[in-house]
């Protein structure tokens, strides 16, 4: 805890610094989660790349307090050696507590606890004028309830106290195929209404083809089912596992299978979903175990996400989460289906965070007063480049039109006037002035894709006309994976978790 707060105070202070003369800056974390664009940004930064560390697991209580940029696998390695873990993880292992936090993180275990957020109990964190604060349900709970998904616009979380839950073994997992978007929505609302389930989530392959899967944690071995893995270089990727166990089962029998629970948190990170496929539609090589097995390094989701923005694919890969309420889903997928053609689509039931939130959300309760359920479309796949922005800015018209809302994470279009119709802007206005906040971006700049911006940048650099062409982008992205691969393996094997355990 002494370490954690010398860090604090090193920050708190350039905050502070920095605000006294006025002086505006940015963050840098050390990783990024987000795809949209990255422009070449100089100017002051503050630098919280260190807080990385596992402080405290009190198995009593079963919480875990962790420095804000903790990653998922990190978390959960930890804490499984107690017997606990974090009800809700995000599924990609290089996510971090603090951008769980600050983004929004709907998790297929999110139909029963809601977003990740909703999982803390506390969080610290360095305003805008350099003050440390510690903000929850009781204390300050409208900056604990309001910076939850407002991309660090209010202030820089340090360090996160969240709930655990007891581990198990193993996710018994059942994978029931459905031939229909109706069938498919309609089976994860009624899956979703089930307390012995612990995780759903399901996958469209076509307009009329797909899998839904849930899990339940559990210790019993059972020997009439196979124990499946997904994280060597061996394994199958997640999905083409389900797609293959679906057509062997029907809608009134299942197929089963046994996962590790670690292995089953992470089950999508070889292959990003299914996104790492198109590191193989690039190159016109086949995607198949041989191949698979040989760049198997590079289909990590902490790679892919290195390789995506070294080459700049983030314009021109639709990588889009949204969330809608079950009654217009459907017709959402149908517009998808026809204007995007993109598939696979994942799909996940979410139970909507309290208001106000910059969290997908419904501005009307069910009639018993409570949250109206919604679910997470998940839209990701190339795009024709020359269409892109035009068919982004579309989506954004019809997503509205369908009582829908976006994550914030990715390409985001609306001009300024458009999104403050979507978000309350004088609750927002309101907590960054009451918190000294308004000396650093708000929401809509941090999140606002600046299309001129990204053209002149362009246009400027010879390097990334260069890095444009066909193969060379590819290449330069797999130079950029790999090194970022090798130092967030470094990494990996020096940290050192500064772990107590209170009994």
């Amino acid at each position: 805890m002494e370490s954690y707060k010398k860090k604090v105070e090193k920050i708190a202070s350039e905050v502070r610094a920095f605000y006294d003369s006025k002086q505006p800056f940015r963050i840098s974390h050390g990783s990024t989660n987000s795809t949209r664009p990255s422009l070449f940004r100089k100017g002051n930064v503050v630098d919280t790349s260190a807080l990385c560390h596992v402080l405290k697991v009190n198995i009593d209580a079963r919480t875990v307090l962790v420095e804000s940029n903790v990653s998922m696998d990190r978390l959960v390695e930890t804490t499984l050696k107690y017997g606990l873990v974090p009800p809700v993880v995000m599924e990609f292992p290089g996510i971090t507590v603090g951008g769980g936090y600050a983004g929004t993180a709907g998790e297929s275990s999110s139909f029963k606890h809601g977003f990740f957020n909703c999982t803390i109990n506390y969080v610290e964190m360095v305003l805008a004028n350099g003050d440390v604060v510690k903000a929850s349900e009781t204390e300050r709970s409208d900056l604990f309830t309001g910076a939850a998904g407002a991309v660090g616009s209010l202030g820089i979380v340090t360090a996160v106290e969240l709930r655990l839950i007891e581990a198990t073994k193993y996710v018994e997992a059942s994978f029931y195929p459905v031939t229909s978007v109706p069938e498919a929505t309609k089976n994860l609302q009624e899956w979703s209404k089930n307390p012995n389930l612990d995780y759903i989530d399901g996958i469209l392959f076509s307009i009329n083809h797909g899998v839904i899967v849930t899990g339940h944690m559990t210790n019993e071995t059972q020997l009439d089912l196979p124990v499946s893995r997904f994280s060597k270089s061996g394994d199958p990727w997640f999905y083409s596992y389900a797609k293959e166990l679906a057509s062997k089962a029907s809608s009134t029998s299942p197929a089963r299978a046994l996962i590790p629970l670690d292995e089953y948190l992470f089950r999508y990170d070889r292959g990003g979903f299914w996104v790492g496929h198109s590191l193989f539609d690039y190159f016109g090589l086949p995607c198949n175990r041989i191949t698979r097995w040989l760049f198997d390094d590079y289909s990590h989701t902490r790679t892919l996400y290195a390789a995506l923005h070294a080459v700049g694919f983030a314009s021109s890969y639709v990588v889009q989460d949204l969330a809608l309420p079950y009654s217009t889903v459907d017709n959402f997928i149908e517009y998808t289906d026809k204007e995007f053609g993109i598939y696979p689509l994942w799909l996940c039931p979410l139970r909507q965070d309290c208001l106000e939130t910059f969290h997908p959300h419904f501005p009307k309760r069910e009639t018993d007063g409570g949250l109206k359920p919604m679910l997470n479309v998940g839209l990701w796949g190339p795009f024709c480049p020359e269409e892109f922005e035009k068919a982004n800015r579309e989506l954004e018209v019809v997503l509205q039109k369908l009582g829908g809302m976006k994550w914030l994470y990715a390409n985001t279009y609306y001009s300024e006037s458009a999104f403050w119709e979507i978000y309350d802007r004088k609750w927002y206005d309101t907590l960054r002035a009451k918190y000294d906040a308004t000396s650093l971006p708000s929401v809509y700049q941090k999140v606002h894709t600046n299309v001129e911006a990204q053209i002149k940048t362009v246009d400027r650099s010879w390097w990334l006309r260069f890095l444009s062409l066909w193969p060379v982008s590819g290449i330069w992205g797999l130079y950029a994976a790999r090194t970022s691969g090798n130092i967030a393996l470094a990494q990996k094997s020096k940290w050192k978790s500064i772990e107590s355990k209170d009994e």
